[in-house]
């Protein structure tokens, strides 16, 4: 059985009266694709963002790879090789998509934005930079403007800066959004990809996205987690469908 790279116990948030993370427990084990789903406001967003480090929980743990880092920031986390991409993509939409990577290789290197100028002819930042872009499928793109992608386009350079930190731990923040039928499906096929190379947990309202990918997957309602399993178990949990009410076809979609 493979071990959990990522254990969360007890995890809470609280926004005033609003309890957004609620005491869950969550463990996503080495190499699997791990999908989080739920309604909207069911604290899928706000719990990426305290794994990444981006929020601070106000009780509970976070191991990463058998160390706390609960109290970790998020650069230091990127160091131990999580690393995190967002609902609305956040690119340097005036740089070349291969600058916006290099950025990120220089980033996990530690270095300032301010050698940024002489760095961009710098082979170690261009050289790994230029392959993350062509693992993602934008090695042709590679000296475009990022403000001259298309959206889906923009997604898969947000995989690759992501993955140029070269995480373990992938988070994956709605990566789907916004996309249309043919853009989904390249971005599923990307995912596809790295299933087995790099851990991956995916928070994607997509439904099909999700049974074709996941190897297990979480129920969020309301911060609490009230399933877990593999996408079989989940489309034959009467929770689950309850829990979505009129979206219950939807999670029991094949």
């Amino acid at each position: 059985m493979a071990e959990a790279l990522l254990t969360v116990d007890g995890l809470t948030k609280r926004f005033g009266g609003i309890v957004a993370t609620d005491h869950l427990d969550l463990a996503v084990n080495e190499g699997e694709v791990h999908a989080l789903i739920g309604p909207n406001g069911a604290g899928k967003t706000t719990l990426i963002a305290q794994l990444s480090g981006f929020l601070r929980p106000d009780a509970g743990h976070i191991l990463f790879d058998g160390h706390d880092i609960t109290r970790l920031p998020a650069p230091a986390r990127v160091h131990l090789g999580l690393a995190r991409s967002f609902q609305i993509t956040s690119v340097l939409r005036e740089f070349s998509a291969l600058d916006n990577v290099a950025l990120a290789v220089q980033a996990r290197q530690g270095h300032s934005f301010r050698f940024w100028a002489p760095a961009r002819a710098d082979r170690s930042l261009r050289e790994p930079a230029m392959k993350a872009l062509d693992s993602v499928g934008l090695a042709d793109r590679a000296d475009s403007a990022a403000a001259d992608l298309s959206h889906g386009e923009r997604r898969q350079l947000e995989v690759a800066m992501a993955l140029a930190s070269e995480p373990r731990l992938l988070l994956l923040d709605e990566p789907m959004a916004g996309m249309g039928l043919e853009e989904s499906a390249r971005m599923v096929s990307l995912l596809r990809s790295l299933k087995g190379r790099r851990t991956l947990l995916l928070v994607e309202h997509d439904m099909d996205a999700v049974f074709a990918l996941a190897d297990r997957i979480t129920v969020l309602v309301y911060g609490r987690a009230i399933a877990s399993g593999t996408p079989e178990e989940i489309r034959a949990s009467a929770e689950v469908r309850q829990a979505y009410l009129g979206e219950a076809s939807a999670v029991g979609a094949a």
